[in-house]
């Protein structure tokens, strides 16, 4: 039976978790594959808006959900949130939490702060919640694990290991306060008692329900230009947002995804430094960002606005093996009278190019070459089909398929999960 991968197909926001919560309730189980509590899942139901961090949304539809290998877990984060739905009448009794998944600790927290802090103008742009240094003491064979919270011992003899060199790092390098260990352990156990009952092998999980015909959706955290080997570095994150890493993260091998969703706004934001070819100016940049309330779930951070860049988009749909194409926050765009979208890019020697550039001082110097479409100028919210959609905004999406070689099989037109349109029907997309 199919296993679906969801992929951010732009610097992550894409309106993931709408889609994710969309086909959760046509499926069986629902894994969340990579990333931390640094990137946010919002979904809005029956009048209700409901944020996750590590949680996936199919919570909200009672289905069995997973917390794979490949993502880094913040326990204090975790317990707040499991606290946060049951005190709303969510039931979180079918989370599963790999006990392979990596903790992000105080002191990761605590050093990404300080680095950023020290980089100043050369910053990242890191949300500051722990994830690159936690991903970092995994590559690096000191980090610690779920399942070392069901052992007392082991966990406050690595604590108290870890502590010997983060604490160092802490005064003498960035000028902080040191870490306790008494208070740190003792927090641990709490959040190892509250824990204790989701732990489980989640690769066993996923392969059983595979093999009883169970339909399962896999989703990352951040989108594909983020990710660390092929996204725009150093402006990453620390893991691998791609479709392929689902298969990694989750324990399963590649052959049992049979299809590839992936998620795009209508134009594209992205939240921290780095380059942004069809970054918006001034005043249309704002209005973009105040139509489409460009602010980060997690830190509240404005978004930066660009117009739809086509170049990078087929960039996603070749390392990602992108199957069809969910286009969201096709709204926000109604207000607009003309639609620049980005067909090539034009490099700093005066060439243009169809393709993403694979050398950074190309991307970065990279100027975006634009067809102007007609807006619609018209609210679309009301619309119950695709064929409801004004001519215009038609044609916008045709625009982007013909570019693509891709089909888009769902159009976001509002916030609330009902505001989803497809030619086929969602639980088409999710049944072979």
């Amino acid at each position: 039976m199919p296993a679906t991968v969801i992929v951010g197909a732009q610097w992550g926001d894409e309106g993931k978790g709408k889609i994710v919560d969309l086909l959760a309730q046509h499926a069986d189980v629902v894994c969340r594959y990579q990333g931390g509590p640094n990137a946010g899942n919002t979904v809005v139901s029956g009048g209700e808006t409901f944020k996750f961090r590590h949680i996936p949304t199919g919570i909200l539809w009672g289905k069995v959900c997973v917390i794979a290998a490949g993502c880094v877990v913040d326990p204090g984060v975790l317990v707040g949130e499991l606290d946060g739905l049951e005190a709303r009448g969510i039931s979180t009794e079918t989370l599963r939490l790999s006990g392979n998944a990596h903790l992000v600790m105080p002191w990761h927290v605590a050093l990404d702060g300080a680095s950023e802090r020290r980089l100043g103008r050369l910053r990242i742009g890191t949300t500051r919640r722990g994830i690159g240094p936690a991903y970092a003491d995994k590559a690096a064979r000191l980090g610690i694990r779920v399942q070392d919270l069901l052992e007392p011992k082991i966990l406050r003899q690595k604590i108290e290991t870890a502590l010997g060199e983060k604490n160092v790092w802490l005064e003498r390098v960035y000028g902080a306060e040191p870490l306790e260990l008494e208070s740190l352990a003792a927090g641990l156990e709490g959040y190892a008692q509250r824990l204790r009952p989701y732990v489980a092998d989640t690769s066993l999980l996923v392969d059983r329900a595979l093999r009883a015909g169970r339909v399962v959706l896999l989703a990352g955290a951040q989108g594909t230009l983020l990710d660390l080997d092929h996204g725009t570095y150093p402006f990453v994150t620390s893991s691998s947002p791609l479709a392929a890493a689902a298969a990694t993260s989750v324990g399963m091998g590649p052959s049992r995804i049979d299809s590839v969703l992936g998620v795009a706004k209508a134009y594209v934001t992205r939240v921290g430094e780095g380059p942004f070819p069809t970054e918006i100016a001034g005043s249309e940049g704002a209005r973009v960002r105040e139509l489409g309330a460009e602010f980060g779930t997690v830190t509240g951070r404005e978004r930066r606005c660009g117009w739809l860049d086509l170049v990078a988009l087929r960039f996603a749909v070749r390392v990602n093996g992108i199957t069809s194409l969910a286009l969201t926050k096709l709204d926000v765009l109604s207000t607009f009278a003309e639609l620049p979208v980005c067909t090539r890019y034009r490099l700093r020697d005066g060439s243009e190019s169809d393709d993403f550039p694979s050398h950074q001082g190309d991307f970065h110097h990279a100027r975006p070459v634009y067809s102007v479409l007609e807006g619609w100028r018209q609210p679309i919210d009301a619309a119950r089909s695709l064929e409801d959609l004004p001519p215009a905004a038609r044609r916008y999406i045709e625009v982007v398929e013909q570019a693509l070689e891709v089909e888009i099989t769902l159009v976001g037109i509002g916030a609330e999960r009902e505001r989803v349109l497809s030619a086929r029907g969602a639980e088409a997309l999710v049944d072979a």
